[in-house]
């Protein structure tokens, strides 16, 4: 099912890359097309801290589209989409987009799992994520992944625990796959993956590449002692994946960091 098109604002171009910004917010261009998961761009949310350096403008500025995995204030931070403008297109979990246009946010297009959105060359498909869809003093979403297919296919998790459906995924080529390793402290409540469990996904679904993310970035105030554990869970995924499915290849980016196709 088509539920909505986004016109891509670009006809130039460019090598398709993935830019890791931190926690669940990567920089997915294809095609020629910027997509941009769940913005976090800002130093502070509630009471979790970024540690680590501000977001290069560049890095997400003029978006042609917007992915929101979910509602939780790590995944959908107004303060981090109004940086963007109430312009910006967003595609979000169906039962969101009113909530959002009452918030000044004109171009939300609704999905819910299995349909489409065109924007410009690529499909957008949103696909089942398993974990809580609601919002504390707010709306009730189901949660989202999403698979973005062009001349490359890239998966993007959002937050979800492991789920046995996700072989479904490993039916078309996937050229890389972002799953989540952690968390933002240091437990990991339910409808998450730790690292073990993320490998276990990448079993599942079989992408070329792995990519980890939801890691490094945000911590509690008050716990900055557990800052040095931050880079841990990517270096334990890399390690289950090669034990478990060392046919695809694990990239570990530094929050800032990219890579080329």
């Amino acid at each position: 099912m088509v539920d909505g098109a986004v016109t891509a604002r670009r006809t130039d171009k460019t090598a398709d890359r993935i830019v890791f910004l931190g926690h669940a917010t990567v920089l997915i261009e294809l095609d020629g097309v910027r997509l941009l998961t769940d913005p976090l761009l800002r130093d502070r949310v509630a009471h979790l801290r970024r540690q680590l350096p501000p977001v290069q403008r560049d890095l997400f500025a003029d978006p042609d589209v917007v992915l929101i995995s979910h509602l939780h204030h790590d995944h959908l931070d107004l303060a981090s989409l109004r940086l963007l403008g109430g312009e910006v297109p967003l595609i979000v979990p169906a039962g969101a987009g009113e909530w959002l246009r009452r918030r000044g946010f004109a171009m939300v297009t609704e999905l819910g799992v299995g349909d489409v959105a065109k924007v410009g060359t690529l499909t957008v498909t949103a696909v089942p994520a398993h974990h809580d869809g609601r919002r504390l003093a707010g709306p009730h979403a189901a949660p989202l992944g999403y698979l973005a297919s062009g001349g490359h296919a890239v998966y993007f998790a959002g937050d979800t625990e492991l789920f046995a459906e996700m072989t479904n995924l490993s039916r078309a080529p996937l050229d890389v796959a972002l799953l989540p390793v952690a968390g933002w402290g240091p437990t990991l409540g339910p409808g998450h993956m730790d690292s073990l469990d993320a490998a276990r996904a990448v079993q599942l679904i079989q992408p070329r590449i792995a990519i980890p993310v939801h890691w490094g970035t945000l911590l509690p105030v008050g716990l900055g002692r557990h800052r040095a554990r931050l880079a841990d869970p990517p270096r334990l995924f890399a390690e289950h994946v090669a034990s478990l499915v060392p046919s695809v290849e694990v990239r570990i980016l530094s929050p800032g960091q990219g890579m080329e196709f």
